[in-house]
């Protein structure tokens, strides 16, 4: 291609600081660098992780380094290759992962977990495998997020954080699958492995929740309530499996104790989608004693879980879910041609579709519960 090889300025949304409006400026992506993609975006879902980093920094998170560019649930297009790459070119459709699947580590070669290490540290950090980031603006380099960055037009990143999907995959829907509903999803299928005929509980009907209410049903539970404070998400959760929709506003008694009632005496499956440690240890309370298992999908760097040990004694598990237990390289284009066969359910998520310019709007609709997913089209 004519930009291999050469620096490509392009837009991009960057956070100058923590707690303000991204601003979308011109920046220069540097061609990738040895065993690195570059890849030209074409579509990104705004998750709420994005928004927690940029507007929880200073409520006790770990610091990650400024200025950077958001963005870590989005598709594109290999523009060109680093040395050292095989497998990748040009034209290839693509998803970016926030995860690593290097298919060599002790992780990877276990069907126990998806928790790759490779490169795990820089990825905090906000830079690749070198130590810096291929962005730069006004002179100044600009940190990856989850060294992926889909909040620009184009980004680089490891050839072990990226997937290539069937060349027909719509991108502004499939990219959904580079973190929301494929964590969600998966944490039904992959981590809790909800059982046919069984109850399950889902607090938080957002992307991730619905996701997860999504693979309870495709794993055949036969019970599936909903539990969120936005009275909206009751018809909107039930085209995705919703049997049974609870709002804790709605009682004057903990809602732990409502679901025990109304499940006589606990639910086989609970998912805490919502990424508070306070809902955390009510989704736990509300699994049934003896085998109920409560599964941690929310994510969060706020605040301590409190148990006792009868909480767990009693026979409770309680496990967490880091991208719905999937390996990304191998399951995320599996993923895709499941949604393309009418397997998977991806449109209905897709509330907004909004330029780049429009990414703060995106996070208003968020954080107000306004929208499920809204895709940035770039």
């Amino acid at each position: 291609m004519a930009t291999e090889n050469k620096v490509i300025k392009c837009k991009a949304a960057v956070a100058w600081e923590p707690g303000k409006p991204l601003c979308v400026e011109e920046v220069e992506v540097a061609p990738p660098k040895a065993h690195e993609v570059r890849i030209k975006m074409v579509a990104s879902g705004v998750c709420h992780t994005d928004w927690g980093f940029l507007y929880e920094y200073r409520k006790g998170m770990r610091p990650r380094p400024f200025p950077l560019v958001l963005g870590h649930e989005g598709a594109g297009v290999v523009e060109s290759v680093g040395p050292g790459v095989c497998g990748f070119s040009p034209g290839d459709k693509v998803i970016p992962l926030f995860m690593s699947q290097c298919k060599e580590c002790e992780f990877c070669l276990s069907p126990k977990t998806n928790l790759c290490p490779k490169n795990r540290k820089k990825t905090q950090q906000g830079v690749l495998e070198d130590g810096s980031s291929r962005i730069t603006c006004r002179g100044q380099q600009v940190y990856q997020f989850t060294s992926i960055s889909c909040f620009s037009e184009y980004t680089v990143v490891s050839k072990y954080n990226i997937t290539k999907i069937h060349p027909d995959a719509p991108l502004d829907k499939v990219c959904l699958l580079g973190c929301g509903v494929s964590t969600g999803y998966g944490a039904a299928l992959n981590t809790g492995k909800v059982e046919t005929g069984s109850s399950c509980a889902v607090f938080g009907l957002g992307a991730v929740g619905l996701a997860a209410v999504m693979g309870c049903k495709a794993a055949g539970a036969s019970r599936i309530i909903g539990v969120d404070i936005n009275p909206a998400k009751m018809e909107i959760s039930r085209k995705f499996g919703v049997t049974e929709f609870v709002n804790p506003k709605d009682h004057d008694k903990p809602i732990q104790e409502v679901l025990m009632e109304m499940t006589g005496g606990g639910l086989d499956y609970c998912f805490e989608c919502v990424g508070n440690v306070a809902v955390m240890r009510v989704a736990l309370e509300s699994c049934k004693p003896a085998w109920g298992t409560c599964v941690i999908v929310g994510w969060t760097e706020l605040g301590e879980i409190t148990l006792t040990p009868m909480d767990i004694l009693v026979g409770r598990t309680l496990k967490g879910s880091f991208f719905g237990g999937w390996k990304g390289v191998d399951s995320v284009p599996r993923l895709v041609e499941d949604y393309m066969s009418g397997r998977l359910m991806l449109d209905e998520f897709v509330t907004h579709t909004l330029s780049l310019e429009q990414i703060n709007l995106a996070f208003d609709l968020m954080v107000s519960g306004k929208s499920i997913r809204s895709v940035i089209k770039m």
